[in-house]
């Protein structure tokens, strides 16, 4: 029985032994490094820079009233399109008692005037139909009554404006029809029936009956960073990516930089506005979120590579080209120039063909 045991942990021994050998021998052995080749390819490189903002109407258009009241009749709401001059609303005026007495007073004095000169009028025409008067004093008597009548007319347009401001004359332009300046969308009708308004004037703006504006000219207004303005200018091209409608793109075109920037939040701001090119097929809302890509430069069929195969050492651009593939990978450092990059690739101007292929990522690792 002594004698299986020595013989076993003799034999384990020398397992021990040769595991060891082994290992440390192929711990010794060199690592074998794979990595993924990589061709040359003709493509497109381009720079962007991105602004946020919002989707508007070029012209938004704030509807007020020419005189104060009450609003008896509303007939838009928003949503709906009005053409220049259709009624939005009606206003019911409310008549201060001092004006609204003197222009009854006049109205009444009016009436007595013309009932006197018709009367002197009625008699002359008698006598001068009788020849008993010249025709010269019956002129005068008819100008009179003629006078008298029309006095009479402007003091009761005058009583009508007053307490209903409109008169049967002007009807179509009266101030108590508060009426579209443009044709467009309604966007917003903040009013009801019932709610006094205040008429624009000098001194104050006034209460906004509606907001009206053209839908089918839309702008873009962002914000774009400082250190990005300088690179960008009016009738650039720009790729519009509105939150809501995220399965399009827009174009659009910039047409303006604002000259003077706005600190926010400790960064230098410009606004930019873009004419956007909207499809017929598609509403676009006012006030949608939107992203514009804003290309800083562009080049088209250059040869390019990813950027990660591309070794930087201080101005000068490496590559590391392929020599062999089997049994070993071998390569050799190459020199190239380098252009325009967009992080994920880059162009290269000289150094490497086409047909020629470089040292990618590592894939795998044997030991």
């Amino acid at each position: 029985m002594r004698k299986v045991l020595k013989i076993a942990l003799l034999v384990i021994a020398v397992l021990a032994v040769f595991g060891t050998f082994f290992f440390l021998w192929k711990k010794s052995q060199p690592k074998i490094t794979v990595y993924e080749v990589v061709s040359p390819l003709r493509d497109t490189v381009e720079t962007k820079t991105v602004a946020t903002g919002n989707v508007e109407p070029r012209d938004e258009v704030l509807i007020k009233p020419q005189m104060s009241g009450i609003i008896s009749e509303v007939l838009k709401e928003a949503g709906q399109t009005v053409k220049e001059g259709e009624i939005i609303a009606r206003i019911k005026v409310i008549p201060e008692m001092g004006q609204l007495n003197s222009a009854e007073s006049r109205v009444r004095v009016a009436e007595i005037n013309l009932e006197q000169i018709n009367e002197t009028y009625k008699r002359d025409k008698e006598l001068y139909e009788s020849e008993i008067i010249s025709s010269e004093e019956f002129q005068t008597s008819e100008a009179n009554y003629k006078k008298a009548k029309e006095e009479l007319l402007n003091a009761q347009d005058a009583l009508d404006i007053i307490r209903d401001g409109i008169t049967k004359k002007y009807s179509n332009t009266s101030t108590t029809q508060v009426r579209s300046t443009i044709t467009g969308m309604i966007l917003d009708v903040p009013i009801k029936v019932g709610n006094s308004v205040i008429q624009s004037n000098t001194f104050n703006d006034g209460t906004t009956i509606a907001t009206v504006a053209d839908m089918s000219d839309m702008v873009f207004k962002g914000k774009i960073d400082e250190t990005e303005v300088g690179r960008v200018h009016e009738g650039m091209d720009i790729k519009l990516t509105i939150g809501a409608l995220e399965s399009r793109k827009f174009d659009a075109k910039l047409e303006y930089v604002a000259p003077k920037g706005a600190n926010e939040n400790g960064a230098v701001m410009f606004e930019i506005k873009a004419a956007v090119d909207l499809s017929d097929d598609v509403f676009v809302r006012a006030g949608y979120s939107a992203n514009a890509e804003i290309v800083l430069k562009r080049v088209e069929n250059v040869l390019t590579l990813p950027e990660n195969t591309v070794t930087f050492e201080g101005d000068s651009a490496f590559v590391y080209l392929v020599k062999q593939e089997e049994p070993e990978q071998v390569f050799e450092k190459h020199a190239i120039e380098t252009g325009l990059s967009d992080g994920i690739k880059i162009e290269i101007k000289s150094g490497i063909a086409e047909s020629d292929k470089v040292r990618g990522n590592v894939i795998e690792k044997n030991n």
